[in-house]
Order: structure tokens, then sequence, then C-alpha cells
């Protein structure tokens, strides 16, 4: 692994996010969207049957922390109880972030 390619796989991540709590029907989808374009992120949220909603990202990692901080408040009118956070390797796989629907 050349310098170049260890110092880019250290600032480039992937994170899976599963937010639990009241985060359905409070915009929190569409607020992540906006966050995540602010964040220069790509990937994708989306609601899950269980009443979850489910982010994948991939970005410069401290970019990736500001998107955690946010996800434990989301959106006004959201209460979140939990965020579980898998960090991966990051595979540049998008080009921007979408709603999954």
């Amino acid at each position: 692994m050349t310098l170049i390619s260890c110092i880019f796989t250290h600032m480039f991540k992937r994170v899976h996010l599963l937010i639990t709590g009241k985060v359905q029907n409070v915009s929190y989808r569409i607020n992540a969207k906006r966050k995540a374009e602010e964040f220069d992120l790509s990937g994708w949220v989306k609601n899950i049957p269980d009443g979850r909603v489910e982010i994948l990202a991939e970005g410069k990692k401290e970019n990736l922390k500001k998107m955690i901080d946010w996800c434990h408040n989301g959106s006004d009118y959201a209460i979140v109880n939990e965020v579980k956070i898998e960090w991966a390797e990051y595979e540049e796989k998008f080009d921007k972030f979408i709603i999954l629907v």
C-alpha cells in the first residue's frame, strides 16, 4: 500500500447507521439528505419496516462524524433513542446522496 492510498483510506470511510425512536413521519429522511449534502457525503437514507431509519453514507471521516452527531438529534420533531454505528472501508459506490423509497 502506498503512502497516498494509506492516507486516502484513513481520511475516507463508509458508515452504516440504524436510527431508533420516533424517526418516521417527522421529516427525518429529507433532513438527513440535506445534512448529508451539506457535509459532502454520498449514499442513501430509507425508512425500514420496523420503524427505524437506515443510512449508508460515504465520505470524509470527519464529515461522517458530523452526520452521526446530527443523527443523534435528527429533525425537529424526531425523538432519537439510539444510533447504531458500523464503520467500514470506503468503497466509492455512490456519486450523490438519495432517499430510497
